[in-house]
């Protein structure tokens, strides 16, 4: 659980900067300004460790001695280890990153995928609370990240971003970096997504469709374009999505771990 002070901390890793901040679980919201730092090049498990043991530092007195931390990675999460690493430093690939930032921190730590954490932020606090059913996020950025959550229960490490999809990667069709690449305009780019997400349905059948990543700031250029069965909505919580979701994973964690030692 969130210590006395009612906050926990959620830190996010990306490609150009680390942010964290502590969250008030209640409102959903950030309780003080995010500490943004630049990503380390290279970004070494090492190298980011030291980053984000200076932002629990940072914020070690708001909230308290056991407050839950949460840590996103761009990266398959399995029991705390790091199995992946599509877009991020290879170092990852196998890094027992929750076991190093306990014995660095001497605290609990939750380390989840980037784009679960999302997911969860906008299921309890965005664009998909209330919703029942099975809710799918995908994020649209360098890559295609997802978020797969059944009646409210986050099932972890989807990555329906590497679907194959007409012969290829899904990511490396329908990533928002590559409506960039390519300079596709948005008509062109929503027949991308069209493709993907009628794909994406047809195997899982969801309820809704929550789209975020940095296109979600400009829903109307695209949203309206997608064809598909599944309604869509765009994220709402936009960069603040994975601390927040970090920050919620990590006080359930600490909830259930209190229940089985109680």
């Amino acid at each position: 659980m969130s210590d006395a002070t009612g906050l926990a901390l959620g830190i996010d890793i990306g490609g150009s900067g680390i942010k964290g901040a502590p969250v008030d679980l209640v409102t959903g919201r950030l309780a003080t300004d995010r500490l943004r730092i630049d990503t380390p090049q290279p970004s070494t498990p090492e190298a980011v460790v030291d980053v984000i043991t200076t932002i629990v530092d940072t914020f070690a007195d708001q909230i308290g001695p056991g407050g839950a931390i949460g840590v996103t990675i761009p990266g398959v999460v399995m029991h705390g280890v790091v199995q992946t690493a599509a877009n991020i430093d290879p170092a990852w690939k196998g890094c027992p990153m929750e076991e190093i930032l306990e014995q660095r921190l001497q605290r609990d730590i939750v380390v989840v995928n980037d784009a679960d954490a999302a997911g969860v932020g906008e299921l309890h606090y965005g664009a998909a609370k209330g919703h029942k059913g099975l809710v799918i996020m995908t994020t649209l950025g360098t890559g295609i990240g997802s978020a797969v959550i059944h009646d409210g229960v986050l099932v972890p490490n989807s990555e329906y971003g590497h679907l194959e999809l007409d012969g290829h990667d899904a990511e490396s069709r329908a990533a928002a970096s590559i409506k960039k690449r390519e300079g596709l305009s948005w008509e062109e780019y929503a027949k991308r997504l069209s493709r993907y997400y009628q794909h994406l349905e047809f195997i899982t059948w969801p309820d809704l469709f929550v789209i975020g990543g940095g296109v979600s700031k400009k829903p109307e250029k695209f949203l309206p374009l997608i064809e598909c069965r599944t309604p869509l909505v765009a994220a709402t919580l936009a960069n603040e999505a994975g601390i927040i979701g970090a920050a919620k994973l990590a006080t359930d964690a600490q909830l259930v771990r209190g229940r089985h030692t109680a």
